[in-house]
């Protein structure tokens, strides 16, 4: 997986758009303006990159758009610029898992670095949330028995415990489990509990979230 150079840069002031722009061409990376955190909600589609956000903006504000890609569990970094920091404010930015906060007016440094640290996150993030959907769909070839003994290895259980409590004999639970670690691509228990716990799968099949471009701005 390559690593992207898109950095979407999302401030009401044209000025500062523009001048962010040219600092971020002339640096290697691939800047994508928009004048408000509506008009890039409404033209965003998960593209990998990063996304340098003022916070203090009219209609939808930086945070609120931090909370909407949340929503939508895109991996998008953000590095926010701001004019109008003040404590609290970083403090919920970070909390929610920005890069990094800056403030008005911006060091080239600091900015650059910070960018690059959103690029490699994103990088690492979408390779995780890759593997996340292999896991998954390796998941859905398994019949509803062979989910239920699933459910039951990764717990810990011996196959006489499975038969017990899936009410049929141990014979009968290891051609399941078999089929199991064959479809699951792994040789032994400990290999498919770590695979159940980067999905959350131990208990119900879990949900995979919808595509980005089917969920709406607030």
């Amino acid at each position: 997986m390559i690593q992207s150079k898109q950095v979407f840069v999302v401030d009401d002031d044209a000025s500062v758009r523009t001048g962010l722009c040219r600092l971020l061409r002339s640096a290697g990376y691939e800047p994508e303006a928009f004048g408000s955190a509506r008009e890039f909600m409404e033209q965003y589609r998960g593209t990998p990159g990063c996304l340098l956000l003022d916070i203090s903006m009219p209609d939808v504000n930086g945070l609120e758009l931090q909370q909407w890609l949340a929503r939508l569990n895109s991996p998008l970094p953000i590095v926010f610029l701001t004019g109008h920091g003040d404590i609290p404010t970083s403090v919920q930015a970070m909390k929610r898992g920005a890069v990094d906060l800056l403030t008005k007016p911006v060091s080239e440094g600091d900015l650059l670095r910070a960018l690059e640290e959103g690029l490699r996150r994103d990088l690492a993030d979408r390779a995780t949330q890759l593997e996340r959907y292999a896991i998954l769909a390796r998941l859905a070839t398994l019949t509803p028995r062979e989910r239920e003994v699933f459910d039951h290895i990764v717990l810990g259980q011996l196959n006489k415990q499975v038969a017990a409590d899936l009410g049929t004999v141990e014979k009968t639970i290891k051609v399941h489990r078999g089929r199991v670690m064959e479809k699951m691509g792994v040789r032994s228990v400990a290999e498919l509990a770590r695979l159940a716990e980067r999905v959350g799968a131990a208990g119900p099949p879990p949900a995979i979230s919808p595509p980005i471009d089917r969920l709406s701005a607030p």
